[in-house]
């Protein structure tokens, strides 16, 4: 079972999880290590204590060291050489006159390879400034394409409360907002009121929204629970305490014969209704016969 702690890399970024199995050294909350990204080498804090874990479920990079005094070194002198990559792009993109907008560069630590983050409506072939840029900086230039938010995120700014994006200031990921949010909480649907600075619906429109599910499920019992419940008072009740069903006990029958008079007796007396349907079926059945005689005439004995 490995250890690993919790590494983030950038303010309100995500918490990405890496091994320290083998290292003698001891890493705490807010300690900055030097790590080996996909990217290349990094540097970032630790946010979650060293914890085990049985199934990670995929290889896990390993912490190296702590930072030292030369790694901070290092990635100041890396700020200059972001932001002098990030003035030739903007340049050739100009040259080019590609339909692209540079949002930030980012440099590993070992300069192996600048990261290039930029918006567009559409997709865009870049295959000639790369060639540009590695030319000019001999290493490996990645671009990267991103959303809106991601921009706000980077960028930042203020939103209309006037306080800092909530992007910028502790959300770690984005949610999902419809205009169904704010149809519940009975807002103007007016979009210039509704969106952010990145052009999209608020993220804060979905916070009353879960703090009213929340509420809701803490408040209604599941159906497990009432389940569990019933159950319970079930087999705390005394079984002496329930009314027992009282149950019709037949008659004892005597193993006599029934004579044909008290048959009779026993029989429901006929109504008038009964008698008047009996006379009916006679007088039919006595007009059938006599038209039978009519047609056929009177049947020869068989005896004869």
């Amino acid at each position: 079972m490995p250890d690993i702690v919790g590494i983030r890399f950038k303010s309100c970024g995500k918490i990405y999880d890496f091994e320290v199995n083998g290292s003698g050294e001891e890493f705490k909350r807010g300690d900055c290590v030097i790590v080996e990204s996909d990217l290349g080498l990094s540097i970032g804090s630790v946010v979650t204590g060293r914890h085990t874990v049985e199934n990670p479920g995929k290889e896990l990079r390993k912490v190296l060291r702590k930072a030292t005094e030369q790694d901070f070194k290092k990635k100041q002198d890396n700020e200059n050489f972001e932001k002098e990559a990030r003035d030739y792009c903007l340049e050739r993109i100009l040259a080019r006159g590609l339909p692209m907008k540079l949002v930030s560069t980012e440099a590993t630590l070992d300069k192996k390879r600048i990261i290039f983050y930029f918006t567009a409506d559409g997709r865009i072939d870049f295959r000639e400034i790369v060639k540009d840029l590695a030319a000019k900086f001999k290493t490996r230039i990645e671009m990267r394409q991103i959303g809106v938010r991601d921009e706000a995120k980077i960028v930042g700014g203020f939103g209309m409360c006037g306080r800092e994006l909530c992007c910028k200031t502790f959300l770690t990921s984005f949610e999902p907002i419809s205009i169904k949010m704010a149809k519940q909480q009975e807002l103007v649907l007016n979009m210039s009121k509704l969106s952010g600075i990145c052009g999209r619906l608020m993220c804060c429109l979905g916070y009353e929204v879960a703090a009213e599910s929340d509420e809701e499920t803490s408040e209604t019992p599941s159906i497990e629970d009432i389940a569990v419940t019933e159950k319970e008072t079930v087999s705390t009740e005394a079984v002496e305490e329930r009314p027992q069903p009282q149950v019709p006990v037949p008659a004892p029958q005597s193993k006599e014969p029934i004579s044909s008079e008290a048959r009779q007796d026993a029989a429901p007396p006929k109504t008038e209704g009964a008698e008047q349907k009996q006379g009916q079926s006679n007088r039919k059945r006595k007009k059938w016969r006599w038209r039978k005689f009519q047609k056929h005439g009177k049947p020869e004995n068989k005896q004869q």
